[in-house]
């Protein structure tokens, strides 16, 4: 194949030399003499090419000759040269070339192609004109499968895990067992099968409804106090601060501007850690200061139904387990589950009940702070928390709760029910919850008495006896 390449490319390179300089005479004589020593193969192989190049040098000559003749009438002459004379020779020169190029190509490529075991040349292979490019990689090689029926996910598979990764929503969800994967093999198909029959607009809106679905997202892990049971993220690690400016109410009193409505005097602060052993089971550890008995609460939970994976409600289990004084004394065990339904993707309902066994009151503020708690006798108690959350923009969120100790409410001194409100600001991974509250507590077993029995005031846990208080949640990993 070079043999046949190399005689022709060199003949059309000097051919573009020789036509840019010199005389139609010195043209001749320099392409008669190059067809003649250095295109033989060529000329052999390729006559229509020899042809082609003849015929040229002698149109060539035809038109030297006109213009040397001194009886030519110049009006025809002019007429002629704007024709043939005065047209760009490079313009013509490359159309030569290209017809040469296309009737000698397939000569070229029979030529060089195979033979039979007859010895006559097989079927002749077109000659490539570049060479060809790497071949596209296998999406098996990439790591990534198609999931079947499916034009919106993918499965991709990194370190040993695998994620299915939604082209619509722009969300990547890691698949951790197989039952979820022929989940997430059938799920487009039985999609697929419902869809067909209706109309294309029918069909637009299911796939509409399916890449944002009617799904709220919480912003944090408590609505203020009430847990909202947000799936953590697989090994997710997650922090959580609360204060609470217990000691002076918001709305009450003198010169409530220049104390911030209360914010210049001492918070009750908390704060603990979530952490995601996997996508539906968690742990957690939580303490509270010094002056409301420096509890130390450890909590295990389980994310028994989500709505992302299109059960009808969120269900989660915990339990957990607290000690005052730095979880060393009056020990009290809670077990909790945490509902939630969305309404709108923009709000959500929830509902708590909690059962505390050997629960006991808030313990006052100490005399000093190094002082122990008092050691109150246990009640076993029941709770109904009641909350909901709605978005007034697509990072600002109202929220509300409510919980009533409906079994040995009386026992810890609670009267009225425990209630806040506030707003909230969703960023990314991050949730700043600011609003007004009579509880002073966070724990499971303390969230639900009020300032009424911890500063042991009975009018204290009015809407009179409101106080600022806030949340701040980040996800740092």
């Amino acid at each position: 194949m070079e043999h046949s390449r190399e005689p022709r490319r060199d003949c059309l390179l000097r051919w573009l030399a020789i036509l840019g300089q010199g005389s139609f005479a010195q043209v001749d004589a320099s392409l008669t003499n190059h067809l003649q020593t250095q295109c033989s193969p060529l000329t052999r192989q390729q006559p229509a090419c020899a042809e082609i190049s003849l015929e040229f040098v002698q149109r060539e000559n035809a038109i030297q000759r006109e213009e040397r003749n001194p009886m030519q009438d110049r009006e025809s002459q002019d007429a002629r040269r704007g024709r043939e004379v005065r047209a760009p020779r490079i313009s013509f020169a490359a159309t030569a070339l290209t017809l040469c190029m296309i009737v000698a190509g397939p000569w070229a490529g029979a030529a060089d192609a195979p033979k039979t075991p007859s010895g006559a040349p097989g079927n002749p292979q077109p000659a490539t004109a570049f060479p060809a490019g790497p071949a596209a990689p296998r999406p098996e090689a990439l790591g990534i499968t198609f999931v079947e029926g499916s034009s919106s996910t993918v499965l991709m598979e990194r370190d040993g895990k695998k994620y299915l990764v939604d082209l619509v929503s722009h969300q990547v969800k890691e698949v951790d067992s197989p039952s979820a994967l022929s989940a997430v093999a059938s799920a487009p198909a039985q999609t697929a099968a419902a869809a067909q029959g209706p109309s294309q607009a029918m069909v637009a809106g299911q796939q509409t409804k399916q890449g944002k679905p009617n799904i709220y997202e919480p912003g944090d892990d408590v609505i203020f106090s009430l847990p909202t049971g947000r799936r953590l993220e697989r090994h997710g690690v997650y922090v959580n601060f609360n204060h609470r400016f217990a000691f002076d109410p918001a709305f009450q009193g003198a010169s409530r501007g220049h104390v911030l409505a209360g914010l210049d005097n001492f918070s009750i602060s908390s704060f603990g850690f979530r952490y995601g052993l996997t996508e539906k089971f968690s742990i957690a550890a939580y303490r509270s200061p010094s002056v409301i008995g420096r509890p130390i609460q450890f909590t295990a939970g389980y994310n028994l139904l989500d709505e992302h994976d299109g059960h009808p409600l969120n269900a989660v289990f915990r339990f957990s387990v607290e000690g005052q004084n730095d979880f060393s004394k009056n020990f009290i065990a809670d077990i909790e589950g945490i509902f939630s339904k969305s309404l709108t993707k923009r709000a959500q309902i929830y509902v708590v009940p909690t059962i505390s066994l050997n629960n006991r009151p808030l313990p006052p503020p100490p005399p000093t702070i190094e002082s122990p708690p008092p050691d109150f006798p246990g009640f076993n108690t029941f709770a109904l928390g009641i909350g909901g959350a709605l978005d007034v923009r697509p990072t600002v969120a109202l929220v509300a709760e409510v919980i009533p100790t409906l079994v040995n409410g009386r026992d810890l001194g609670i009267h009225r029910p425990a209630y806040a409100f506030g707003i909230q600001k969703k960023i990314w991974r991050h949730a700043f919850t600011f609003g007004f509250t009579n509880s002073p507590g966070t724990t499971v077993s303390q969230r639900a008495g009020t300032v009424a029995s911890y500063l042991n005031s009975p009018s204290a846990d009015t809407p009179s006896g409101l106080f600022i208080g806030f949340d701040l949640t980040r996800q740092i990993y």
